[in-house]
């Protein structure tokens, strides 16, 4: 009897555990997964990462070893790598090449600067500067085709550069085309007032046109242009300005004026004498102030000033002897010789 209540209890015991179980809320079961596939990956990703670093080093020294610096020295050491030594000239940038040219240029190395300046200009975005410094250095050779066609150049990087149309106009006098010339220095007058260069005064320019007014026989033009550039302020005023215009009032007929140019000339060639350095420089200018004398005495003599006469020869005399120049103390003797007559 109590074996049969027992397993009644127990079997009832199992329904009502069998019951809970069906009560509880559904259960998803999750599975954890093993260390080992884990580890499995990270082999792989390492794998993966070491391919692709081996690849980018190899790319690295194919690069390293097929592509060279511009001037700049490979070298290998004992173990087969390539050493890359860059010179300091690739260093060097256009307008460093341009600083050193205009140096060379001031140095007298013609060719020098001329090379600086092509690889200047060759490196890209060139400058109207850097080709008119090339072509200053071709006319310093007489090469004067390729001297105007950077001049050309320049000129069109920068229409209103005053220093290529007054280098292009000194060209053009040296070629005697003084009309291209003279249409040169107009418009580097007219660049200077709109965009004024440092390298140029407005003196210079005037006292240019004038020598070119003066060899294309416009004497009031002459006249004119020494008169303003001796007008201006800036700078020093150049003994041959006055000179050249004494030519022009002579040409004019205006003999005193012309007189008084010269002596002003004479005086501004005595005020250099005492800061000359070198002795050539003393005889050249010495030189200069007996031709002037000569002329003043010239002058003299048409307008009848005879005892004036006579004192510009017996300078010019002087300033023969000191030199000793044969030629023209007999030429000087000769002059005083026909004034004695008068």
């Amino acid at each position: 009897m109590k074996k049969q209540t027992a397993k009644k209890n127990l079997t009832a015991t199992k329904r009502t555990n069998s019951r809970v179980k069906v009560a509880q809320p559904h259960q998803t079961s999750v599975t954890t997964p093993s260390v080992s596939i884990y580890v499995y990956w990270v082999i792989i990703l390492f794998f993966i990462a070491a391919a692709f670093f081996c690849l980018g080093m190899e790319f690295g020294n194919n690069k390293s070893q097929n592509v060279v610096t511009p001037n700049a020295e490979v070298t290998q050491s004992a173990d087969g790598v390539n050493n890359v030594e860059i010179s300091e000239e690739a260093l060097l940038q256009p307008m460093d090449y341009y600083t050193n040219a205009r140096d060379k240029l001031v140095d007298g190395d013609i060719a020098g600067a001329i090379a600086d300046l092509t690889t200047a200009i060759d490196a890209g975005g060139a400058t109207s500067d850097m080709y008119t410094l090339r072509g200053e250095a071709y006319m310093q050779l007489s090469d004067y085709r390729n001297a105007l066609a950077d001049f050309n150049t320049a000129l069109e990087t920068d229409a209103v550069s005053a220093v290529a149309y007054y280098d292009r106009a000194l060209l053009n006098m040296r070629l005697e085309d003084y009309s291209t010339a003279l249409a040169d220095i107009n418009n580097a007058l007219a660049a200077q007032a709109s965009k004024p260069s440092s390298a140029l005064q407005m003196r210079d320019l005037y006292a240019k046109r004038g020598q070119l007014n003066l060899w294309l026989k416009n004497w009031q033009g002459a006249v004119a242009d020494f008169t303003n550039s001796l007008a201006r302020p800036e700078g020093t005023v150049d003994a041959t300005v006055y000179a050249d215009r004494a030519e022009a009032y002579t040409q004019m007929g205006s003999y005193a004026d012309a007189i008084n140019d010269y002596a002003a000339a004479i005086r501004i060639i005595s005020e250099q004498i005492q800061g000359t350095t070198t002795q050539a420089a003393r005889e050249s200018l010495s030189s200069n102030a007996m031709g002037y004398f000569e002329k003043s005495a010239a002058l003299n003599l048409a307008l009848g000033n005879l005892s004036a006469a006579y004192s510009d020869l017996d300078a010019a005399y002087a300033i023969a002897s000191a030199l000793g120049d044969d030629a023209s103390i007999s030429r000087i003797q000769n002059l005083q010789a026909d004034l004695n007559q008068q």
